[in-house]
């Protein structure tokens, strides 16, 4: 049996996205007058670790700066690695600003 997707949260007032519980979360900073998202750090405690949570925390991070024609600079090293390695084309970064599909 897959596993539920855990409910992700934007905290818009935190400039973060979290898990219901707040305890796993992805921090940003808006540079350019809103027109640019630095992602500037996951946090997974490690009691919640190897589950998916960090991907899950960035793949709703990117849904939204794609959704809100945002630029984004992957500041974080796990942002970084997870855009490269991401399947999802639409999700691809080059030069920190959206690839267009």
């Amino acid at each position: 049996m897959a596993t539920e997707a855990p409910k992700i949260i934007w905290n818009e007032s935190q400039q973060r996205f979290e898990t219901e519980d707040k305890k796993a979360y992805i921090e940003y900073e808006l540079r350019d007058g809103g027109k640019v998202m630095d992602i500037v750090h996951t946090f997974v405690p490690s009691s919640k670790r190897g589950h998916g949570l960090a991907s899950h925390l960035c793949v709703s991070a990117l849904n939204h700066a794609k959704a809100h024609s945002m630029s984004v600079i992957p500041t974080c090293s796990y942002v970084s690695v997870y855009i490269l390695h991401c399947s999802d084309a639409s999700l691809k970064f080059s030069f920190g600003r959206l690839c267009p599909v």
